[in-house]
């Protein structure tokens, strides 16, 4: 829905979202203040510092930075001047449940099919190649009409619909596994396709197979780190938006929407938000990046937020992540930027985290989940060149106490250390035993990740995509409220950093520019 452009705008969180919402918006003349309840900036791209040892506690890669270049670049000085992106080659090194070992190479296709053939035998690189070219027509098909358009629930499949051509290379019909299957043969490329479901919180078997571009832009557009951490982009974002004029103000916990009755076809305006401790900030529009479930269950309480609570029942939440941040004595022979250790059934790992198949209705912790570790080769993150700084994931149920189809109780006692110990374990049984040489380690579970950036259960990315209607049943960016948008990895088009970018450009065209107020009348001395 379209409402009137009005000129003071608050940003609720300070995620990339909400940053990159309020670089636009104050470039464009909106005067703007970001709230946000931490004391840091960058939501769940957030850092950990202790004794010299520093971590990105949240995204560990960066893919298609065209989305920040081109932000930076129409709101002044280029990101290159700000931040020190560096190409990570190899993207990845994986390592199968058979031993084999495969490092992937970064943005070089002939160069992937050559590594993949070397790796798993001859074809491998062919059979890769094939699927990325589907993928590659996939991308096509959706980049306009879905990633950087405002999504209109099953209106914009219905407008879609016409255009027959791009719907059969979408096949909405078909699970990403699914067509992983018709163009992959090695069970070793299933299982490296099926990680990228992951991406967006899903499970392979459910996600669709338009998560087959996830794979895509990484590949095409490349794998990125930034020099001393991904969280400095955040705070490239934040003093970008300061220079645009925005207000950003850390500590200020948003308590409510402030929503009134107006004549109208929604029957509701925001006006402004109350914090809890009670003072008020008037606005006539309010985007918020909090996590979606978060907006339309705690600060949208009463009808006007119970169409959004509708939608939301009708999706799946997404995943949560398990979190190690060691910090290790010594150097790792041949350590790449990130490493991925397969388990033997990964189908075990996904029924686990999402309670279905043989664990139906009782999630837990994977047993032998797969294991991904990023361990930049930064001399910003660690204290000395004979130490280094490993950021370890695993997928975890979400923190729902009571509620075991649904999550666990990550609070419960020695639990969080218990499994901590294990994925320690399996690192080891995979040939990446660091347990002698940890001086110390910090945990975060779903639970702490709820409680850091009010995502419900711990969801890294609110919805899941499990499901060929997922994409429709993600909340929309223009609420049913008029002034009131969503911005984030929980709103449309989804999560990951490049689509958060992408989400406040559409929040921004559909906020428009600021309308001058109307001049006074002149006195012309009549009474």
């Amino acid at each position: 829905m379209s409402t009137t452009p009005a000129s003071r705008v608050v940003v609720v969180g300070a995620g990339l979202g909400g940053l990159a919402s309020a670089v636009r918006l104050a470039h464009a003349g909106h005067q703007v203040t970001v709230l946000e309840q931490s004391t840091q900036v960058g939501g769940k791209l957030g850092r950990y510092a202790r004794d010299g040892f520093g971590f990105d506690t949240g995204p560990s890669l960066l893919t298609l930075p065209s989305v920040y270049e081109e932000l930076f670049a129409e709101t002044g000085e280029p990101l290159s001047r700000l931040v020190d992106l560096v190409s990570v080659d190899p993207a990845f090194r994986y390592r199968f449940p058979d031993g084999t070992v495969l490092d992937l190479p970064n943005a070089d296709r002939t160069r992937v099919a050559a590594a993949l053939d070397a790796a798993l035998g001859e074809g491998a690189g062919a059979q890769w190649t094939a699927f990325m070219e589907r993928a590659e027509t996939i991308w096509e098909a959706t980049r306009g009409p879905f990633l950087t358009s405002p999504l209109e629930g099953l209106r914009t499949l219905v407008r879609e619909a016409r255009r027959v051509d791009d719907l059969l290379r979408i096949a909405p019909w078909s699970s990403l596994r699914a067509l992983g299957r018709h163009y992959l043969k090695d069970a070793r490329l299933r299982m490296l396709l099926d990680r990228y479901a992951t991406y967006t919180g899903s499970d392979p078997r459910r996600a669709p197979a338009a998560l087959a571009t996830v794979p895509y832009v990484e590949q095409r557009y490349g794998a990125w780190y930034v020099r001393g951490g991904l969280q400095r982009l955040a705070d490239a974002l934040a003093q970008r938006a300061m220079e645009c004029g925005a207000v950003i103000r850390t500590g200020a916990d948003v308590a409510e929407i402030l929503v009134r009755d107006v004549p109208g076809p929604t029957g509701w305006r925001t006006h402004g938000v109350r914090l809890r401790d009670g003072s008020k900030v008037e606005a006539d529009v309010v985007v918020s990046n909090a996590d979606a479930a978060h907006t339309y269950h705690e600060l949208l309480a009463g009808p006007p937020g119970e169409l959004g609570r509708q939608r939301l029942r009708r999706a799946e939440p997404s995943l949560s992540g398990f979190v190690l941040l060691l910090a290790l004595d010594g150097r790792t022979p041949d350590l790449q930027h990130h490493t991925v250790l397969f388990p033997a059934d990964y189908d075990d790992e996904f029924d686990s985290v999402f309670g279905t198949g043989r664990h139906r209705g009782r999630c837990r912790p994977a047993p032998d989940p797969t294991v991904y570790v990023s361990a930049p080769d930064d001399p910003a993150l660690r204290p000395s060149e004979d130490t280094e700084s490993w950021f370890v994931l695993v997928n975890a149920p979400r923190h729902r106490p009571g509620e075991p189809a649904r999550g666990i109780d990550w609070r419960a006692e020695h639990l969080a250390d218990d499994y901590a110990d294990r994925v320690l374990d399996v690192m080891a049984e995979r040939g990446l035993d660091v347990r002698d040489r940890v001086r110390w380690r910090a945990v975060r579970t779903p639970a702490d990740l709820e409680y850091d950036t009010r995502s419900v259960g711990g969801s890294i990315y609110g919805s899941s995509s499990n499901g060929a209607r997922s994409a429709f049943l993600r909340p929309a960016n223009a609420s049913n409220i008029d002034g009131l948008y969503l911005v984030g990895g929980s709103a449309h088009p989804g999560g990951g950093i490049p689509l958060v970018g992408m989400s406040a450009a559409i929040v921004a065209d559909l906020v428009g520019p600021p309308v001058a107020p109307e001049p006074e009348p002149e006195d012309d001395g009549l009474v």
